[in-house]
């Protein structure tokens, strides 16, 4: 049996996807509804659906928000990303841009035709064989696309650290990697850490996307920063640093930036 979340603030609006879903996909069991995106991504990494349908306008973090969230997050061991499909009332021209990142996407008010022909393409989807390195393809594609619709970010040249009484400025030429640490990030350098009260999602946006790479949901290195990779028989790939001893891990999410090896 397939498994599917609803994303919708609107309760009207989410009951009637799911009494539409319900008579054009018996099948499908929905796992979980939430009313924000907060929660659904909450709910997502809870019950693993393998497809969510995300309202693109929603309170406090939007469906490509969460999608985004969804994926950085999405546990090692848990298999493909789910199939996300975006409901918005955005005209059609604009939705073309989703395509690259969704499965597939439902204009508002949903049809039964339409909805008939988005349950078509997700089943099909759901009979090809898991390709786990499709993630790193969908994160790019998101990541672009909130690109498109929020303001630019400025970038960033130093992190301020709290180093005792004092705030330090650390040069992001300094940084050997990132690591999320709940709502702090523990920025590494050659010589000691340093902790940055910021979110690894905040702080990704302000940084050179060129060389800082997210390699795990918790990490982001420095490229410039990397000896070498070493790919593992499970799929994941261990990065040796320059100038520290640890090796970090690269989830398979992620493993497709180091194809060429």
């Amino acid at each position: 049996m397939t498994t599917a979340l609803i994303a919708e603030d609107e309760p009207l609006l989410a009951e009637n996807l799911r009494a539409e879903l319900a008579a054009a996909w018996p099948a499908l069991d929905i796992v979980a509804q939430a009313g924000s995106g907060t929660v659904a991504v909450e709910l997502a990494l809870q019950h693993r659906p393998q497809v969510c349908f995300l309202d693109i306008r929603m309170p406090g973090m939007t469906g490509l928000e969460a999608a985004q969230a969804i994926s950085e997050d999405w546990p090692d061991d848990a298999g493909a990303l789910p199939l996300f499909v975006f409901v918005t009332a955005y005209d059609q021209y604009a939705l073309q841009a989703f395509e690259t990142a969704a499965a597939d996407y439902l204009l508002k008010p949903v049809t039964p035709e339409r909805l008939a022909q988005c349950v078509a393409r997700l089943q099909a989807r759901l009979a090809e064989p898991e390709q786990v390195a499709q993630g790193d393809a969908t994160l790019a594609s998101l990541r672009q696309l909130l690109t498109q619709v929020r303001a630019p970010a400025p970038r960033l040249r130093h992190l301020q650290a709290a180093v005792g009484d004092a705030i330090e400025l650390v040069p992001l030429d300094d940084i050997v990697y990132l690591e999320a640490a709940d709502k702090y990030v523990r920025a590494v350098t050659a010589e000691r850490d340093y902790w940055v009260r910021v979110s690894l999602r905040e702080l990704l946006p302000q940084l050179d996307a060129e060389r800082f790479w997210q390699v795990h949901r918790s990490t982001v290195v420095n490229i410039d920063a990397v000896a070498r990779a070493l790919r593992q028989e499970n799929g994941t790939v261990l990065l040796e640093l320059r100038l520290r001893p640890e090796k970090l891990t690269v989830s398979r999410v992620h493993a497709n930036r180091f194809k060429a090896l």
